[in-house]
């Protein structure tokens, strides 16, 4: 209660006062906001977000429109520090502080970075049509290991970037792909996030263009599924090239890369170790969360004292666990999950976030899928 009541203060309080430890751009770290509020009587004076934006748009290359619009996102800027402070309060095992996104407002940020269709009657219907993951028993659970990471078995691409593009969904999509082909194939393939943009509008659950996938405006990965069975397949990244924006189809059957089987849903409410058998039984899983968090994320395990399961909004891949993440008020170390993002390898610890595991954080159990592609003929 003592976290929350503090970061509700940081909120009231004018964004002029938030200050952050640094210089203009210190070999590319990313400094913790609240550093600024420590003793600097040893070290260099903390500088005012003016001087923190100006470092800013030098080294992310931001080009805006003129006075008007810099003024604007200066703004914008110094209140997601505010808002990072307060994500510190509320998360404090993880860091947080100024991202490639901070100059966006938050209704920006989910539009552009998320894409997850979200509408809480979707959410058991987009999982509907799935067979049921089978469970595993209490002596295959017993068995699964301490740590997992399917990154070390050379089965997860490197960290994508979806731009300024609401298709989330369909990166963790391909993920999902990826990382089933190389169990059946051994190869590790880099297949098209663009191919589902242009070519995929499959509804599921309802009729409603709500519960569409419609390319930057956000999808589902139980949608994706749907139509890459029907449509014979996916095609590979150099074939079909990610643009991060809505064309015209261009899918050929005859360069299909990958053909799927089928998928399978962990029933939300399984518990985690069930999700933990499934992804070492199948591979790197399609899940979603609840971002509100990420957009301050600079590092650590997230593990935040409030955040809602019920509105999760954008589509990750889960690659890992691991068993030892520090979470000071979370009784010591906890145990967490390995995350791929599709926000650039500049964002979190190189493009992955760490976020606890256990009572469903920000909703991770909520929407889990596994996939199986078709083994090419000899």
């Amino acid at each position: 209660m003592a976290a929350y009541q503090f970061a509700l203060l940081l909120l009231l309080q004018p964004l002029t006062l938030t200050r952050v430890e640094g210089d203009d751009d210190v070999g590319g770290f990313i400094r913790q906001v609240t550093d600024g509020f420590r003793d600097t009587s040893s070290s260099r004076p903390g500088l005012l977000p003016e001087a923190q934006f100006a470092a800013f748009v030098r080294r992310h290359g931001r080009r805006y429109s003129g006075p008007e619009e810099y003024a604007h996102r200066l703004r914008v800027f110094a209140g997601n520090l505010a808002r990072a402070a307060a994500h510190q309060a509320l998360d404090p095992t993880a860091r947080h502080g100024i991202t490639p996104f901070s100059d966006l407002t938050r209704e920006e940020f989910e539009a552009r970075l998320t894409g997850l269709h979200h509408a809480q009657e979707l959410i058991p219907r987009g999982l509907h049509d799935a067979a049921v993951e089978p469970p595993a028993t209490e002596e295959q659970v017993a068995r699964l290991p301490s740590r997992f990471d399917w990154r070390e078995k050379g089965a997860v691409t490197d960290v994508k970037m979806q731009g300024a593009c609401g298709s989330c969904w369909a990166f963790s999509t391909t993920g999902a792909v990826e990382g089933a082909n190389f169990l059946a194939t051994g190869k590790l393939l880099n297949l098209s996030e663009q191919q589902l943009v242009d070519c995929d509008h499959t509804c599921g659950g309802t009729a409603a263009m709500q519960g569409c996938d419609n390319g930057c405006s956000g999808g589902l990965m139980t949608n994706a599924y749907k139509y890459l069975i029907s449509s014979g397949g996916l095609m590979d990244q150099a074939a079909y090239p990610y643009t991060g924006a809505p064309g015209q189809c261009r899918f050929d059957p005859a360069r299909v890369a990958v053909r799927m089987a089928g998928f399978t849903a962990v029933p939300a409410g399984a518990g985690e170790a069930q999700i933990r058998a499934a992804l070492v039984r199948r591979g790197p899983l399609a899940v979603a969360l609840n971002a509100a968090f990420m957009q301050t994320y600079v590092g650590g395990v997230s593990c935040p004292l409030l955040c809602p399961r019920a509105f999760v909004n954008h589509g990750v891949l889960l690659v890992g666990y691991g068993a030892r993440g520090f979470a000071a008020l979370r009784l010591g170390y906890r145990p967490y999950w390995i995350i791929k993002n599709s926000w650039g390898k500049q964002w979190g610890e190189d493009g992955y976030y760490r976020l606890c595991r256990g009572r469903s954080m920000c909703g991770v159990d909520t929407m889990v899928s596994a996939v199986a592609v078709a083994t090419p003929p000899p």
